[in-house]
């Protein structure tokens, strides 16, 4: 078994304050992503007071081997409280910023972006100061459906590109690096107030020049904001770690990202999709697009 380095340990969080989140969650019968994809920084966020909520059910209509979200459950019909339920917690946690995540889920005609849409609309109802970041699935390519999520306007969208083409069809098997493009792509162009985000998943045996040339493609379609982080092997079924990336370099990296135009880089070892999402409030008043 591979022994992580020294740089990928993570702080014991204060348990009281992680507890309080767990506690609303369960009492509104809400999933995050944070603790069924087994993030790293789960103690850091809900100490902090945040979460990055998943909709739709914690079954996944896709077997992608990186991912410990599980989908050997069959997925459920969709909840018409769901949206009332989420923002009651965005209400009771306080939060400033909320990310709205969610399974594949490719049973559905439009792939949930209807309930996308209606979960943006509840808490807008109900926290209309809080600033909101959908990260969603490529939808199957159903660009009819990516409107319907970019008309209910979130402040931010993001898909993760999560690797590099060479290795899509053993990391992401039913995704498309094209598709993935495309979707930034159009939601740049339909939404152009919109702040339009991707990640990065490193460790896996790709290359420098590799990762350069996914964030040289990702600001060819106006994308605004870049993650890297390190991958981690959530059990021995999944995908191993080809090699851990030390701190150095992923600060070469957010440097080249920020020389290519990037409006914001966020690189370490830990970084995952939603870490430190709140930041993006203080973008928005550096470089403002559009007033609700």
């Amino acid at each position: 078994m591979t022994v992580k380095p020294d740089w990928l340990r993570v702080k014991a969080p204060q348990w009281e304050r992680v507890g309080n989140v767990k506690e609303i969650l369960r009492d509104l019968a809400l999933n995050t992503v944070c603790e069924e994809a087994s993030c790293p920084n789960i103690g850091e966020c809900f100490n902090a007071g945040t979460a990055t909520f998943l909709i739709m059910g914690p079954a996944c209509t896709r077997a992608c081997p990186y991912c410990d979200i599980d989908f050997e459950k069959k997925p459920k019909p969709l909840d018409p409280t769901e949206p009332e339920r989420l923002a009651q917690a965005v209400q009771r946690l306080r939060l400033n910023h909320v990310v709205i995540t969610s399974v594949n889920r490719d049973d559905l005609p439009d792939g949930g972006a209807i309930q996308f849409a209606r979960c943006i609309q509840a808490i807008r109802a109900t926290s209309p100061k809080t600033t909101i970041e959908v990260l969603i699935p490529d939808l199957c390519g159903n660009w009819n459906a990516l409107e319907i999520i970019l008309q209910a306007q979130p402040e931010v969208l993001n898909h993760n590109t999560e690797t590099v083409p060479r290795f899509y069809r053993r990391v992401r098997p039913q995704g498309n690096y094209d598709r993935t493009m495309e979707l930034l792509k159009r939601s740049h162009e339909s939404a152009p107030w919109l702040y339009t985000k991707s990640g990065l998943m490193v460790g896996l045996g790709e290359t420098d020049a590799e990762i350069r040339q996914v964030m040289q493609d990702l600001r060819a379609v106006d994308c605004d904001i870049l993650t890297l982080g390190q991958y981690l092997q959530p059990s021995q079924k999944h995908l191993k770690v080809e090699g851990f990336i030390p701190p150095t370099q992923f600060d070469a990296w957010k440097q080249f990202g920020e020389s290519l135009g990037f409006l914001q880089v966020v690189s370490s070892p830990l970084t995952r999709s939603s870490y430190h999402a709140e930041q993006v409030r203080e973008l928005m008043q550096r470089y403002p697009r559009h007033q609700f």
